[in-house]
């Protein structure tokens, strides 16, 4: 259990505002406010974590909340993607069920430790790697636009090889950059796992910054390493984060780009 954090209990009769229109909501005041927006995604997605993430998803279905799934071609121990069929299965049943498949890096493992794959890649470098992970994606019908780096920090090398690849959405540390627009929308992670701390302190620290965000109308998006979600902590900071978030009236969705809409329309 994560330090001193009240549990918040989901309440199945808030579910069915959940796909209400943005548009906006009426205060305790009177005075009309805008609803925020709720983005859950899940990495570090294989054939050792794939029991605990389909049983997370589980209990966001019964949320009604749609998952970012954070893919990656190659994990540590030596895992690959191709070599998984169960979990590539999975993840497309998911994604036509409402998920996101985002790209999530290609090759983790073999960069220095402590220093995220895409973080100090000069445009060569990343345009072999993005290479490489499209077409291992495409191979397995998991193909996407969407791009979110290991520890959410990307280069200037990146960003500028992404586009060059038909990537349209960015999502980083510190927002959701629509490629083609050029524009973006300024929200930070609040991450368990993955280059982010663990400890219950944290945990609480991430529940608490959800509900600050969601209270005041802003995006939230919560992250969560595959592998915490085995530890009863992180799990149930998660599902609190998100519960307050609903509570909100936060709008969930999941990363996604759109020739006719918003980035962050709802799913």
């Amino acid at each position: 259990m994560y330090a001193c954090c009240p549990h918040v209990l989901h309440r199945p009769e808030t579910s069915d505002r959940h796909t209400a229109s943005v548009s906006g909501k009426t205060s305790v005041s009177g005075k009309a406010s805008v609803s925020g927006k709720l983005i859950v995604s899940v990495s570090g997605i294989g054939e050792r974590t794939l029991a605990d993430v389909e049983e997370f998803c589980g209990q966001m279905d019964a949320r009604r909340v749609p998952v970012s799934l954070l893919v990656a071609p190659r994990l540590k121990g030596d895992y690959r993607l191709d070599d998984d069929p169960r979990t590539v299965e999975w993840l497309t049943a998911r994604r036509a069920g409402g998920d996101a498949i985002v790209l999530h890096g290609y090759d983790d493992p073999a960069t220095q430790k402590r220093r995220g794959e895409f973080a100090v890649l000069r445009s060569h470098e990343a345009n072999l790697r993005l290479m490489g992970a499209d077409r291992v994606l495409e191979h397995l019908g998991l193909r996407t636009r969407l791009f979110a780096a290991p520890g959410w920090v990307v280069s200037p090398g990146v960003v500028k090889a992404l586009p060059q690849h038909g990537f349209r959405l960015l999502a980083d540390l510190h927002g959701i950059t629509d490629l083609v627009r050029h524009t973006t929308d300024r929200s930070r992670v609040l991450g368990i796992g993955e280059g982010f701390l663990t400890e219950p302190w944290w945990c609480r620290m991430v529940v608490l910054s959800a509900e600050r965000i969601a209270r005041r109308g802003g995006i939230v998006r919560v992250a969560v390493a595959a592998r915490q979600l085995r530890k009863p902590g992180p799990l149930q900071a998660m599902l609190d984060a998100v519960d307050l978030a609903l509570m909100h009236d936060c709008v969930p969705t999941v990363y996604r780009w759109r020739s006719d809409k918003a980035m962050l329309d709802a799913a």
